[in-house]
């Protein structure tokens, strides 16, 4: 089986290292490797893997997707938007190709450990065949057997982990102005009702000036406002969500496009004129 990685990135080189080490492996990516092709690549493989920045880099795949083989499989890692896979998956073309949507959960030190998590959306038939290459990386969930389940159970977890980052921040800061110390208050949390994997993995980082610089802020905002979106489209109440997006695209105002998926923490700090750190 020979294998095509679109996207060289944090997360796509050892994603590519790791499949190179059981497959071969072709690769390519636009800055790392600007002299080649994505539609050389993707008509000279079995397996097409994307692992691209966003849904609007996927938006953009049309003309790769048709370079791609009879009897192919396009295997799509990207956090992503379900309307966009959905779409390309209908295309024509992809009538003859298999298509599975496996966004992923855990950052690079995961992906360099093998230790990834993937939710898949795909027919049976399908997700049979990504399964190898799905499990040479991490453990997999199977949402839904439409391409676009796995996206969006990723993007609603996300919802959930940036929510927890403001409404966490919050009680912090609240809990700190009353008398009563951070690191007091995580081990309350902790153990009682409020506890998450934010708490458990992420919190002590944030406590200690960490803004987990893994993801971009940019790419945070953007994944709140597809979910926005789909919420519009699905006439579901998106209230409280629609907060926690405003004070993102508050903080990516305040501290531009950089790495940092908590600087929402940071911009409540500075509102408060605190810091949670000591």
């Amino acid at each position: 089986m020979r294998i095509g990685v679109l996207g060289l990135g944090r997360m796509g080189a050892p994603i590519a290292r790791r499949l190179g080490s059981q497959w071969e492996v072709l690769t390519y990516d636009p800055v790392v490797a600007p002299s080649g092709s994505a539609v050389g690549v993707a008509a000279s493989v079995d397996v097409l893997v994307t692992v691209l920045p966003g849904a609007a880099e996927v938006a953009e795949l049309g003309p790769v997707l048709a370079a791609l083989r009879p009897g192919s499989l396009w295997l799509d890692l990207t956090s992503g938007d379900p309307r966009v896979t959905r779409r390309l998956a209908a295309l024509p073309k992809m009538q003859e190709i298999d298509v599975v949507g496996a966004p992923m959960a855990g950052g690079p030190s995961a992906a360099e450990a093998n230790l990834l998590r993937f939710h898949v959306g795909g027919t049976a038939a399908a997700v049979a065949r990504a399964r190898p290459v799905l499990e040479a990386l991490g453990s997999v969930e199977v949402v839904g057997d439409d391409v676009g389940d796995g996206h969006t159970a990723k993007l609603l977890a996300n919802l959930l982990w940036f929510g927890q980052v403001v409404a966490v921040t919050e009680a912090l800061l609240l809990g700190q102005s009353l008398g009563v110390a951070p690191a007091v208050l995580r081990r309350t949390l902790a153990g009682g009702a409020a506890g998450s994997v934010f708490i458990d993995e992420y919190l002590d980082r944030l406590l200690e000036g960490d803004y987990a610089e893994t993801f971009g802020l940019d790419r945070v905002v953007e994944e709140l406002d597809t979910l926005a979106s789909l919420a519009g489209d699905e006439g579901v109440p998106f209230e409280l969500s629609a907060l926690v997006a405003r004070l993102h695209r508050e903080a990516l105002e305040r501290f531009g496009a950089v790495d940092g998926e908590l600087l929402a923490a940071k911009l409540l700090e500075e509102r408060a004129g605190r810091t949670l750190r000591g």
